[in-house]
């Protein structure tokens, strides 16, 4: 219908005028919905934040990584005694991977971790000045930091701009119809696209308190969601 109504006019100036104001009021629109559906959950979840317990970047760093298929009760419970013991790159690469896979075993995975944790310590301390890097070129160099864990780090221990995407925020996004990727690292770019950049942070957590508590990935408790509405998955059960 659109390209109808633009082979109507002969002047391509005023074509081009046409397409330029319609692409900006689609953005506009699309944009404008985001942001109402973060409004909307940041008044569900006022207190929505990093649930994971640290001090420093490389204690987040570590809880980061014994994340990966673990709950965030869980790795809080094992980074209690841990950190109490060793929260430096230096201790930790001084340790043998059996050493740190018997303080974290109960994260499961606990051997791959275990080997993760020390070789990103010693490249830490050894390439630079023990210091977690900041940039995400860095830090995707270390063994077992990718591409989400980065920028959780990069987020919360130095409040960059950046959008991690795990299972919840893929699954979330893409069931209301924010984005409609088929995998994380794709996801991760739609959203930065349609999310204001001064969001990007603080939406991770939204999205995130989101899924646990409300849009679970089994049984979402979609007839109580406050932005059902807004929502595709919701909408395309009523048809």
């Amino acid at each position: 219908m659109f390209c109808n109504i633009l082979s109507k006019f002969n002047d391509n100036k005023f074509k081009d005028k046409i397409i330029k104001n319609w692409l900006k009021n689609k953005g506009d629109n699309k944009m404008k919905n985001v942001n109402k559906i973060l409004d909307k959950l940041e008044e569900i979840y006022p207190d929505a934040q990093c649930e994971l317990n640290y001090e420093t970047p490389f204690e987040l760093l570590i809880a980061t990584i014994l994340s990966a298929q673990c709950t965030d009760v869980r790795v809080n419970k094992v980074t209690e005694v841990l950190f109490k013991k060793y929260n430096t790159p230096e201790q930790f690469a001084a340790l043998t991977e059996e050493e740190i896979g018997e303080e974290i075993r109960s994260c499961g995975l606990y051997k791959s971790k275990s080997k993760k944790i020390k070789e990103s310590s010693r490249m830490i301390c050894e390439n630079f000045g023990g210091e977690v890097p900041q940039t995400l070129k860095e830090l995707t160099t270390l063994p077992g930091v990718g591409r989400k864990t980065a920028d959780v780090v990069l987020s919360n221990a130095f409040n960059h701009d950046a959008i991690a995407v795990d299972t919840h925020v893929f699954r979330v996004t893409n069931r209301i119809g924010i984005v409609n990727e088929k995998n994380v690292e794709k996801t991760e770019f739609a959203l930065m696209d349609v999310i204001p950049k001064n969001r990007w942070s603080h939406s991770h957590h939204l999205f995130i308190f989101h899924g646990r508590r409300m849009c679970k990935a089994r049984k979402p408790e979609c007839d109580a969601c406050p932005i059902k509405d807004d929502c595709d998955y919701y909408n395309n059960l009523q048809k």
